[in-house]
């Protein structure tokens, strides 16, 4: 081989070497929750069995890191504790309500939360390190300052979002958004809002607008100073956002408009079905009239029930024939009849594809609606806080699903409504539709969230993706100044003429009166 020709060799394995480098990837999932930590770590997982050097920040350790790539954990130890302890003193069944609808309380609790973070030494340190990222990934709640992570290191911003678009990130990018038509998450209104509704969603919406650009940000700019760099335009980098990752789909979610940057990934998080552990599987096989699981999610216990609303639930269980799997964080329930089986954990996704579920009665998060969609199995929802009560009506609205609100639950609306669910064909068939449409997919979500994040890092942030007028202020968005210079010059016209008119008709009195005396 002559010399010419190793060169040209050499050069064209250099380049296939540099252009297949993974990229280096920080992952922000530090919310102290397991459905956060569940879906951030499915993308950074991903992003590692792609190639890609990632370090995680979270509060929940990996017992089975990726094989490929490389992955380094940065670990908020006691993190999660320290918040189970908190809200030990919290019970959900009593104060939902109140949690719904406690604007400020939520505001204090997310800046408390981002700045508990941000202050872990370990954090502190790589913050200090002097490291380089090409990406930073942050799971969204109301904490912009971690966004300020991005540009520290110099890297692209991607937001991942638990929910699908929101006020918490459409802001961000220039995404549009009317309290007419799109709904606030914690309110339980339908799709189509009558005037009251509208009224009160644009209420919130307002209030909600106010309390996050003049107490939210601002303290959000002030934890950035604290902790990351006094040096960083807060206000300018807050819409440097070059991809926000939804969890949402149309198959579960309202059928919403997205700017180019913004990509739905729902059930990104679904895994193929694994067997059952044994015992499991044989009382499943064995359950001659279906199964109801029963299961509040991740961070409300049913254990926190009280024992007169626990004890009604089964008494109406102890009638019914079907098996009943209860997610029970106790290892004894007093009382329990013999149909009903407790553990502290089901392996929730393989339950949920067993043919022999009849029913799924959930709190409505949206990881167990999209859940129980993918395998078709009905919903009968009991909200409490948050997105439920959307996710809920969502589910009602597409006959999937009925709502059993918390302070309604006795023995007959329970089994009445589980004797509907289970004896109408018509629900289970929608639920069947609807799993059609979210696994009706060109690739599988979790590949097209790998793809983005990769594309925005071979196109340099992706730029041309972003709405330019995202800094615009919301008065000329809206066309306010125009309205109101149009307004005023009507206004003004019209005072034009009436002076005129009264000018005119004064002419006219004078030059009548002139002609009365002459006459």
């Amino acid at each position: 081989m002559s010399a010419r020709k190793l060169f040209l060799v050499l050069v064209t394995l250099f380049c296939f070497v540099k252009t297949n480098e993974g990229a280096k990837i920080l992952g922000w999932s530090a919310m102290p929750a397991p459905s956060h930590n569940f879906l951030g770590k499915a993308i950074f997982r991903a992003l590692a069995e792609a190639g890609h050097d990632v370090t995680v920040v979270t509060s929940f350790h990996e017992e089975t890191p990726p094989k490929n790539g490389k992955w380094r954990e940065i670990l908020l130890k006691g993190f999660y504790e320290k918040m189970t302890k908190q809200f030990a003193t919290m019970n959900f069944f009593d104060d939902g309500k109140k949690l719904s609808f406690g604007f400020m309380n939520i505001y204090k609790m997310v800046l408390q939360l981002t700045e508990d973070t941000l202050s872990y030494p370990e954090v502190q340190n790589l913050i200090k390190s002097g490291e380089k990222f090409d990406v930073v990934i942050v799971s969204q709640f109301m904490n912009e300052a971690h966004y300020m992570l991005a540009p520290h290191f110099n890297a692209h911003l991607i937001g991942l979002s638990t929910i699908g678009s929101s006020n918490w990130n459409n802001y961000l990018v220039g995404n549009p958004s009317l309290p007419s038509v799109d709904r606030e998450m914690m309110l339980s209104h339908p799709r189509r809002m009558n005037f009251f509704q509208r009224s009160l969603n644009t209420l919130v919406s307002v209030i909600n607008y106010l309390a996050r650009t003049f107490y939210l940000l601002p303290n959000h700019a002030e934890l950035t100073k604290k902790y990351i760099s006094d040096k960083i335009d807060f206000e300018k980098e807050l819409y440097n956002v070059s991809l926000v990752l939804l969890n949402s789909h149309p198959s579960v979610s309202d059928p919403k408009p997205h700017v180019p940057n913004m990509v739905e990934i729902g059930g990104f998080h679904i895994k193929e079905p694994k067997p059952l552990p044994e015992d499991l599987k044989k009382l499943l096989d064995g359950a001659k009239h279906g199964v109801i699981y029963f299961s509040m999610g991740s961070n409300i216990k049913s254990k926190d029930l009280p024992v007169e609303k626990r004890n009604v639930i089964l008494k109406a269980f102890g009638k019914r024939k079907e098996t009943i799997l209860w997610k029970f964080e106790e290892d004894s329930l007093p009382g329990k009849p013999k149909n009903v089986i407790i553990r502290k954990w089901f392996p929730q996704q393989d339950i949920l594809a067993h043919p022999k579920v009849k029913v799924f009665w959930t709190h409505g998060g949206l990881l167990s609606t999209t859940e129980t969609v993918y395998h078709g199995v009905p919903i009968l929802a009991t909200p409490i806080l948050g997105d439920q009560a959307t996710n809920a009506q969502g589910a009602k609205d597409e006959g999937y699903g009925l709502i059993l609100p918390y302070a309604d639950i006795d023995e007959n609306s329970l089994n009445g409504m589980l004797d509907e669910l289970v004896s109408n064909p018509k629900y289970r068939k929608n639920v069947k539709t609807r799993s059609k449409i979210m696994r009706d997919r060109k690739v599988h979500p979790l590949d097209e969230a790998v793809y983005w994040v990769e594309y925005v890092i071979r196109h340099n942030g992706a730029k041309h993706l972003r709405m330019w007028y995202v800094e615009m202020p919301w008065y000329q968005y809206y066309l306010l100044d125009v309205i109101f210079a149009v307004f005023a010059v009507i206004c003004l016209a019209l005072y034009v003429i009436k002076k005129m008119c009264s000018l005119c008709c004064r002419r006219y009195k004078k030059t009548t009166s002139k002609k009365m005396k002459k006459n």
